[in-house]
């Protein structure tokens, strides 16, 4: 649970200053943000328990980049005054969520 709770924080700062620096992808507000970042954790914690307890630290990356692609280019459409994302600027921010995803010591998850 301290996993998704790291990568729900993790995300909702990534989203907020890759909104600023990458174009075609825009965040409109930390509202926006903190949205995407909770479907993130979430669908990244269900990843984890399927995939059981002894995830490496690469595996962890490429299921936060996975999900995190995912559940940025999908938010466009669930809330779209909220998120707009080109497929470049989603897997952009979602390769920047996944690096630091795989980076996070696994002491602190």
């Amino acid at each position: 649970m301290l996993g998704a709770i790291v990568r729900f924080i993790v995300s909702a700062i990534v989203l907020m200053v890759v909104s600023f620096l990458v174009p075609g992808f825009k965040v409109a507000g930390f509202v926006g943000a903190l949205i995407a970042a909770a479907v993130i954790a979430i669908l990244g914690y269900v990843a984890e328990l399927v995939l059981g307890d002894k995830v490496s630290p690469r595996s962890r990356g490429l299921v936060g980049f996975i999900t995190a692609a995912v559940v940025i280019y999908l938010a466009q459409f669930i809330v779209p005054a909220q998120i707009s994302a080109s497929i470049l600027g989603a897997l952009i921010a979602a390769f920047v969520i996944g690096l630091i995803d795989a980076v996070v010591p696994t002491m602190i998850r």
